[in-house]
């Protein structure tokens, strides 16, 4: 039996969506690095939902395919003050999106924190992506610009979005006033949340 301390599970259970970002900020497409790797679309999407663990050789070859280290994939970069808050410092870029795992998934409905920081000015409309799963967002603060299918849809804190991923879908930052923080939920398979207690009654009193 193979015996994982919590910082090297944490560090495992945080890959999948690593690579996803690193993969988004690149602008690419699974079947894209499929290609561009040799490494199949299945065993892609398996690594970035969890389902599967990474090699050192696949780790190597999707950090030159992003132009990233395998410290940034991991997560082990050495930080500027990392005495200091985690509050990610605001940076012009809108592409240095902070995950934050909230779950140490191997399948299944998992969770995880994103972190867009401040902007300067309006963004462009958020670069779509899709594929197979469904997705929970609730924002927690600042103010998300979500782009879904032809929709464009600002989301303040407190508001939810679902949808199937199989619809085209893209996330920014509304504009300037500072970064977005909000939670995801995501099922690879077409996982949903279930509610168990009943709506809430809502009429006259």
């Amino acid at each position: 039996m193979t015996v994982t301390d919590d910082s090297t599970a944490d560090t495992l259970a945080a890959l999948g969506p690593r690579l996803r970002t690193a993969r988004e900020q690149h602008g690419a497409t699974l079947t894209g690095v499929s290609r561009a790797t040799g490494i199949s679309l299945s065993t892609l999407s398996r690594i970035e939902t969890g389902r599967r663990k990474p090699t050192l050789e696949v780790l190597l070859q999707l950090a030159k395919a992003y132009d990233v280290s395998l410290d940034e994939l991991a997560g082990t970069a050495p930080a500027s003050a990392a005495s200091g808050p985690r509050t990610p410092v605001p940076q012009r870029s809108g592409n240095d999106k902070t995950v934050l795992p909230l779950t140490r998934y191997v399948g299944g409905l998992h969770a995880h924190k994103h972190v867009l920081p401040a902007v300067d000015a309006p963004p462009a409309r958020p670069r779509q992506v899709s594929h197979d799963g469904y997705e929970w967002l609730c924002v927690l603060y600042g103010r998300l610009w979500l782009a879904l299918g032809e929709q464009d849809l600002v989301l303040s804190a407190g508001d939810v979005a679902e949808f199937d991923t199989r619809t085209a879908h893209g996330v920014a930052n509304a504009g300037p006033g500072g970064p977005v923080e909000y939670l995801i939920m995501f099922g690879p398979q077409g996982e949903r949340l279930r509610p168990r207690t009943p709506a809430p009654d809502r009429g006259v009193r």
